[in-house]
């Protein structure tokens, strides 16, 4: 038997079209609200920066409109400190800045890091060096992408040691950076600046040494227990140098009350000839100055770490090797995101900006200030790249070392006392 459907329009079926419509309005509402939205979290940048990277999500947007990408920034000390609570939450990000190394080891084994792996084996990974992959790489399984190398070196105001007769560019050695502070301190000039209340400020002066006396393969070495572990000779030495550096009274009045980004001001205002402070210092620097400009090209230079006599590891730099992890559970979407967001292109226009020195092969022909360009040739000419290490070491016994590299600066434990904590720290991690 037929059934025949009646066309007839009568008042019902207007009602009923009017629900069907309502319903498909719902409908659409309801598709709508269920795009994806990918978040990234970041520690706090410079302004220059944060425009790039709004750049990069309004093309991703326009080439993906069911997509919505969001950035959240968090000012560098407190990024540490909330990470691992944000990740342990319902408000984790799908995507989040790394530093590599330890850090992310206990990330990964805590969970929290999705397998890039196979991800990365599309020509995603082949654009970058394999050092740089390496940052990111634990067990042989990739759990991060690289977006930059840092380097830290001391950022100098020339107006001021030219004043001083210091000839920035003379200094090679640790002995040289010595009789620069006692040429500043004498001219009536605040040698160098430091964010000394964060921490991880100081610890690149006890950083750097360990990796001056030591090198990477000796850093390496305490790791595995070798050559009395993080007690040995390199760290101890490393103590006493740094406290005998502080006693020609190189930082400012209160340096241990100064936040990093107080510090950064403080040089762009020249309040102090040196800054040892990683490459990307310099907008940031020039933004948080009262003057919004911070010290002019013309007077600012960019000088490697002096070497230490006798140092395995005078051929080293020091720094990052920064990256985006991206969270377990974070969508499909979100590792779309981040290959877009670190891609050739990208990473190309980045260097022309001056607002990196990006790792993606061939970026650096890019590379406009000559401070980049000298982060550049620093790292073509390392032997090695030691990462950060509150960053290497993992989370707890990086925070010892950033502890013991205030408490060495304020002499109030031995260079003996620095080292067994941080080995005692490396041991129970």
């Amino acid at each position: 038997m037929k059934h025949y459907i009646s066309h007839a329009y009568t008042p019902a079926c207007k009602r009923g079209l009017t629900a069907a419509v309502a319903i498909a309005a719902a409908l659409s509402s309801s598709i709508a609200a269920a795009d994806t939205t990918v978040s990234v979290l970041r520690v706090e940048i410079s302004d220059v920066e944060k425009q790039y990277y709004d750049d990069i999500v309004a093309e991703y947007e326009s080439q993906h409109p069911d997509v919505t990408v969001e950035f959240e920034y968090i000012a560098n000390e407190a990024y540490k400190t909330r990470l691992p609570t944000l990740l342990q939450s319902s408000q984790r990000p799908d995507i989040f800045y790394s530093w590599g190394g330890e850090g992310l080891r206990d990330q990964v084994e805590a969970g929290f890091v999705r397998d890039l792996t196979e991800a990365m084996q599309d020509g995603w990974q082949d654009i970058y060096p394999e050092s740089a992959v390496r940052a990111f790489t634990l067990d042989e399984r990739v759990y991060g992408a690289p977006l930059y190398a840092t380097v830290v070196g001391f950022w100098a105001n020339t107006a001021l040691t030219e004043q001083a007769g210091v000839d920035i560019e003379a200094i090679d050695t640790w002995e040289e950076l010595e009789q620069a502070v006692i040429a500043l301190r004498e001219n009536g000039i605040t040698p160098a600046v430091v964010g000394g209340q964060d921490g991880w400020p100081l610890h690149f002066y006890w950083g750097y040494l360990v990796t001056r006396l030591a090198g990477g393969e000796g850093i390496e070495a305490a790791k595995q227990g070798e050559n009395g572990g993080f007690e040995g000779e390199p760290f101890v030495r490393a103590g006493e140098l740094l406290q005998s550096f502080v006693e020609l009274d190189p930082f400012q009045s209160g340096f241990m009350a100064t936040s990093y980004e107080r510090a950064s001001g403080m040089f762009g205002d020249g309040e102090a000839a040196l800054h040892l402070m990683g490459d990307w210092d310099y907008i940031p620097s020039k933004e948080r100055s009262m003057s919004g400009e911070g010290v002019p090209d013309e007077d600012l230079e960019f000088i490697r770490f002096p070497r230490v006599e006798g140092g395995a590891g005078n051929d080293d730099s020091f720094g990052g090797m920064n990256g985006f992890a991206v969270t377990r559970d974070a969508s499909d979407e979100a590792v779309d995101f981040l290959r877009f967001l670190l891609n050739e292109e990208n990473q190309r226009e980045a260097a022309r900006l001056g607002i990196f020195v990006p790792v993606a092969e061939g970026s650096e022909a890019e590379l406009t200030t000559p401070y980049a360009r000298k982060v550049a040739e620093i790292l073509n000419a390392s032997n090695f790249h030691q990462v950060f290490l509150d960053q290497a070491l993992g989370t707890s016994v990086g925070a010892t070392v950033n502890d013991i590299s205030g408490d060495l600066a304020q002499d109030a434990i031995t260079p003996e006392e620095a080292a067994a904590q941080v080995e005692e720290a490396w041991m129970f991690r």
